[in-house]
């Protein structure tokens, strides 16, 4: 992915025209991407002791969690009862992030939307990396990327304990999204023009396959 606007959109990883922002970013940090390149994200997390996370050398598959809290009830039932300033472990604290700085914004179903897609490129196969973190530093699609460490979030906040919520929600599979397998996502005000399957838009950003 290859940020090129400062506008957040998930571009096609190398897909389409580069010059065109990855996922939808926030004014802290807007995540681009190559249109037709990869995907442009938005900005990311906030910790009460800001604390830098490094891309990872060999992650494997530290993704999933062995939460011993099985939410229950709706969407946001789910994330009241998974709020949490501690992901837990590096892969879920990269996806924290992501959705942190993309959507943090966003309503809960934005969010999980934003976190299915991240999600989705690490069990894509092959075509991106095969972990949230490889996904986030994945050359050219996250704005709020950069070099080989993510930004600091204010862990004490709201809205990254929500981020939290919804990236253990997201990996645990425990909610459905309307966004299905989307793989790219852009702000509603960017049009990229790209050629691919529009599946939904939820709030400020629009989602392809």
């Amino acid at each position: 992915m290859v940020a090129a606007l400062t506008a957040t959109i998930i571009a096609p990883a190398r897909a389409g025209p580069s010059g065109e922002p990855l996922l939808p970013a926030n004014s802290e940090a807007v995540a681009q991407v190559a249109a037709p390149a990869l995907l442009d994200l938005q900005e990311g997390p906030t910790l009460t002791s800001p604390k830098t996370v490094t891309a990872p050398q060999d992650l494997g598959d530290e993704a999933s969690s062995d939460d011993a809290v099985r939410p229950t009830g709706d969407l946001s039932s789910m994330v009241a009862q998974l709020r949490a300033s501690d992901a837990g472990n590096h892969e879920l604290e990269c996806l924290a992030t992501g959705i942190y700085f993309e959507s943090k914004s966003e309503s809960l179903a934005g969010q999980l939307a934003v976190g299915k897609v991240i999600a989705n490129r690490a069990q894509s196969g092959g075509r991106f990396p095969g972990t949230y973190c490889g996904v986030l530093f994945q050359r050219g699609q996250f704005s709020f990327v950069h070099g080989r460490s993510l930004p600091s979030v204010p862990r004490a906040s709201r809205q990254w304990q929500t981020a939290v919520a919804v990236a253990k929600i997201v990996d645990q599979d425990l909610h459905e999204s309307s966004v299905g397998k989307a793989l790219f996502f852009h702000a509603r005000y960017v049009s990229p023009g790209w050629r691919m399957k529009r599946v939904a838009s939820i709030g400020n950003h629009v989602f392809y396959r």
